[in-house]
C-alpha cells in the first residue's frame, strides 16, 4: 500500500533498512539522487527489474522532478 511520508519518516525508514528506488530516467538519476538509491526508471518497472529488490524490506519509491 502506498503511503506519503515526510523527510523525517524517510530518514527513519532508511536507517531501519528501507530500499530507495528513483524512478526518473537513468540520465537524471546520474545527475543527482539520494545516497543509496537504485535506479529503476518508471518505464522499466516490471517483474524482471523488481527482482533486484528485497521483498522483506520496506520500499520507498521516489521521483525528484523540478519541472
Amino acid at each position: 500500500m502506498a503511503t506519503l511520508i515526510d523527510r523525517d519518516q524517510l530518514q527513519e525508514l532508511v536507517a531501519r533498512g528501507a530500499q530507495l528506488v528513483e524512478v526518473l530516467p537513468a540520465d537524471e538519476y546520474k545527475e543527482d539522487h539520494l545516497p543509496g538509491a537504485i535506479s529503476i526508471p518508471l518505464r522499466q518497472v516490471n517483474r524482471e527489474s523488481a527482482k533486484q529488490l528485497d521483498p522483506s524490506r520496506d520500499l520507498i519509491v521516489y521521483c525528484w522532478d523540478m519541472a
